[in-house]
């Protein structure tokens, strides 16, 4: 498409609420991370180096027994609190600004687990109930 020489109408809507078919065979719980995987299609967060994080299930969405795409998931972005992982990679507040990484549909650790997790989004602040991720 070529450059612009007149005004345009760009369509618009808030970078906040959207929807992904759902992969086969899933289950996602309202309040999951979901992720995109590789056939571009919903899932729940999971350890795992290839899916994208896009967000928080605002409602069940249950494929379990589903073909892909059967269903679509409705997923918000912004910040949530989720689960911290324990020990050495539980998330401090010195964490602040930092990626976390996924460990499960609730859940979020400091590193990557040695190469075998996707980023869940930023660590924006870490309270005695969780960690606050930017997705």
């Amino acid at each position: 498409m070529a450059a612009l020489t007149a005004d345009r109408r760009t369509p618009y809507r808030t970078a906040e609420d959207f929807e992904f078919p759902v992969a086969a065979s899933t289950l996602i719980y309202a309040g999951a991370l979901v992720c995109i995987n590789t056939s571009n299609l919903a899932t729940k967060g999971a350890v795992s180096t290839t899916l994208k994080c896009v967000g928080v299930a605002q409602a069940t969405a249950d494929n379990s027994a589903g073909v892909a795409s059967a269903i679509r998931v409705q997923v918000r972005r912004g910040c949530f609190r989720f689960a911290n992982s324990a020990s050495t990679d539980a998330i401090a507040l010195a964490d602040v600004g930092a990626d976390c990484y996924i460990v499960d549909d609730q859940t979020v650790a400091k590193t990557n687990g040695s190469a075998s997790r996707s980023v869940a989004g930023k660590v924006r602040d870490v309270d005695a109930d969780g960690v606050w991720v930017e997705i």
